[in-house]
């Protein structure tokens, strides 16, 4: 089968296109035939080793997985002799930080992950689009207590976590302001958002509004800039350590004190955010915002153009066809 493979981490020089041995399913796995992933924020960490702390889950010195890719959406082709709750020829995706070896034709994965069916009228890509972003939207909303009616304000509206976290919010009731680049704002009207700051004519820190959250989805401010936009007992999150590591501190210190507070998203139970991006898909209440899509083959051009920063909402690197 053919894979993008890497054996130390770096920018996207060091992955090549090869001809590798097909898996196979163990007998607590899946075979999957890959068709589609996403080149993500994730992936760019797995590749790069940076920021160093990922290398305690993906290798100290060099990747444990030679394969990248932390997502998919495929067809079972096999399923191990102790795997009973999939089937050949069922429509699957998956999501695993770590990494799942999906940037090629064929994968096989323990069962124990998180994977789950495909909903009917859902394609491949709008599947694997739905994973990774959502999963860390989802993570920054369990940190909190939504009430309709709510006011958040969204920083990187158009990225995969701002765009899935705007959807979310309007989904249990809250009113969203959001910011995003000139020439892309038409596209968080689409996903219901009430008002709309162009972060490259205006700063949002400076906005008047206050606002039950701030959820920074791009990581590009901090608490002492946004504190004056919360609301008394106002919550802030973002999807980053922080200029100087401070948010995970942050979030324990103001959990005792009066006033705003911090909190950190740690990512945990991708299977429960699965399950609830699934029951959105069938509801149509959910639709992933897709920016574009790269062969396999152009592996390499993919995680350069995400590593610019630039995307909107997610990359597709296509598989199978």
């Amino acid at each position: 089968m053919k894979a993008a493979v890497r054996s130390q981490y770096g920018l996207p020089e060091v992955l090549t296109i090869e001809e590798i041995e097909r898996p196979v399913a163990g007998d607590n796995e899946i075979l999957v035939k890959v068709f589609a992933t996403t080149v993500n924020r994730t992936d760019c960490a797995n590749l790069t080793g940076k920021p160093y702390v990922v290398r305690i889950f993906t290798g100290i010195t060099a990747p444990v997985k030679r394969i990248p890719g932390t997502d998919f959406a495929g067809e079972i082709v096999e399923v191990g002799k102790n795997v009973s709750d999939f089937r050949s020829g069922d429509r699957v995706f998956g999501f695993d930080d770590n990494g799942l070896s999906s940037m090629a034709e064929f994968t096989s994965i323990p069962v124990k992950k998180a994977i789950t069916k495909i909903p009917e009228g859902i394609s491949f890509e709008e599947a694997v689009a739905s994973a990774e972003g959502a999963h860390y939207a989802i993570n920054f909303i369990n940190k909190v207590k939504l009430r309709a009616g709510e006011k958040a304000l969204v920083n990187g509206g158009t990225g995969a976590i701002g765009s899935a976290l705007i959807q979310l919010l309007k989904f249990f009731g809250l009113k969203v302001v959001a910011t995003g680049p000139t020439g892309q704002l038409d596209k968080l009207k689409d996903l219901g958002v009430e008002r709309l700051i162009d972060y490259k004519i205006d700063d949002f820190v400076q906005d008047n509004e206050k606002f039950d959250y701030v959820f920074d989805a791009v990581g590009k401010s901090d608490f002492g800039k946004c504190k004056r936009l919360l609301v008394d007992d106002g919550i802030y999150i973002s999807s980053e350590l922080g200029p100087y590591s401070q948010n995970p501190f942050l979030a324990i210190t103001t959990t005792f004190s009066e006033g705003k507070k911090v909190r950190f998203p740690l990512p945990q139970n991708t299977t429960a955010s699965l399950k609830l991006i699934c029951g959105l898909l069938k509801s149509g209440d959910f639709r992933p915002l897709i920016d574009r899509s790269f062969d396999l083959q152009d592996v390499k051009e993919a995680f350069s153009y995400v590593m610019t920063g630039q995307k909107i909402g997610n990359v597709i690197l296509r598989v199978k066809d």
